[in-house]
């Protein structure tokens, strides 16, 4: 039995699917946060966060890696953790710098930060080679608007250190700059309570499908694991309102992406203790890395990916996290291809009505997760206001995500925002 440090999560499905991956190899786990009550909120009423049935529940300020670390060294001469790990953005960084301390097994601190730190992913690219957009990181307006103009509108506005597509626009010229800019100059600091880097990255807006690519780095090999495709609605916004997993692709596109998806990883030295996500467009003038992210895929991709193949990333992403070889052999699960759509909403108000039992009993429908009525409602500007979503396989072929269009287009008709 391994003992984990589990520092901080999202509180979305992975915050569920890693403490059950944890159980199921056998270990147990630790858990280190700065706010237990920011998961006790995320739990069903009346039921347990299943963070929260650790072995052990520490609070400690996560956010002062500082001053994190020496504690998390008293911490290991006790408990003697074999790995440590998150599935939270924001924390990545602190794990791999907690693993360097504790010698544990992980990527080098200094490749985990390059690639969360949207910025610093780009310039390493850029200098390997790996093709990308292009683009500008500046702090002052004279600066990004002058940055603008040389790369020509429409662009893209990032944060560099946010995630989830917030505050991700489209920009067609200097009045929607200067708009963009100013929203993220008032989002100082992040949901968790870190200070953000007041820099804003300027890219060329891409043609062509965006996909992702989700692989597990073990001992200096990177293993793909497959490539999802991805629809993005909400413009100026880029919130992802659907994947599906084979992505219906040609095998000459999803090589393309593989590869592109390897170079990345590989310039950035993530190739070890690290399970991740990285995004791909398929432009006209051929694949460039959007981003990469040194975590299991959100949006539960990690479970479309285990419908289809039998491969549990989560369990994967414990088994690296340990320095262990990860299972990585498909199964034949019946499906060829699992699709997830989300309800994304276009207006603000109160729920009023949302139905989905009749998809619940349907034979194809994997889950189905909606919003309760009542709940208080915004029009969605990220990947954070979905009110739901709906999952659905497909025994014959890659019709998965027409499947599940045609479901959401049901649960549209019954859905009342007041």
């Amino acid at each position: 039995m391994a003992h984990l440090l589990v520092v901080e999560s999202w509180v979305g499905s992975m915050s569920r699917l890693l403490p059950r991956a944890i159980r199921e190899g056998g270990h147990e786990f630790t858990f280190l946060t700065r706010d237990l009550h920011h998961y006790l909120r995320s739990a069903p009423e009346g039921t347990a966060h299943p963070l929260l049935g650790a072995r052990n529940v520490i609070t400690a300020d996560t956010n002062d890696t500082e001053a994190l670390l020496p504690e998390v060294e008293r911490l290991h001469a006790v408990f003697g953790f074999d790995g440590v790990i998150t599935s939270c953005d924001y924390y990545v960084s602190t794990v791999a710098q907690i693993a360097g301390r504790l010698g544990l097994p992980a990527s080098s601190p200094d490749a985990v930060e390059n690639a969360c730190r949207k910025d610093a992913t780009r310039r390493v690219l850029a200098d390997a080679g790996v093709p990308g957009p292009r683009f500008a990181v500046h702090e002052e307006w004279a600066d990004i608007a002058r940055a603008a103009r040389e790369i020509g509108y429409p662009l893209v506005v990032k944060p560099v250190d946010l995630c989830a597509g917030m505050y991700v626009r489209r920009v067609d010229d200097e009045e929607q700059l200067a708009a963009a800019v100013g929203a993220l100059a008032d989002f100082p600091v992040n949901a968790r309570g870190q200070r953000r880097a007041p820099v804003v990255l300027l890219e060329e807006l891409l043609d062509g499908p965006e996909v992702s690519v989700e692989t597990v780095s073990h001992a200096g090999a990177v293993h793909v694991v497959g490539v999802t495709d991805k629809s993005i609605g909400g413009a100026p916004a880029f919130i992802e309102t659907g994947h599906m997993f084979p992505a219906a692709l040609s095998a000459a596109d999803a090589e393309a992406a593989e590869q592109t998806a390897l170079g990345a990883l590989k310039a950035l030295g993530l190739t070890d203790g690290v399970v991740a996500h990285t995004e791909v467009k398929l432009t006209s003038a051929g694949p460039r890395v959007v981003e990469v992210n040194p975590r299991p895929a959100g949006n539960r991709i990690t479970e479309l990916v285990r419908h289809v193949t039998g491969i549990d990333l989560a369990a994967a992403f414990v088994d690296v996290s340990l320095g262990r070889a990860p299972g990585l052999q498909h199964t034949d699960t019946g499906l060829r291809s699992a699709a997830i759509g989300f309800l994304v909403p276009e207006t603000a108000g109160t729920l009023e009505a949302l139905d989905g039992s009749r998809l619940r009993a349907l034979p194809d429908v994997l889950e189905v997760q909606l919003a309760e009525p009542g709940k208080q409602v915004k029009a969605a500007g990220s990947n954070n206001e979905y009110l739901g979503h709906v999952i659905a396989g497909d025994t014959e072929g890659l019709g998965a995500r027409d499947r599940v269009e045609e479901l959401l287009g049901e649960l549209r008709s019954g859905l009342v925002i007041r």
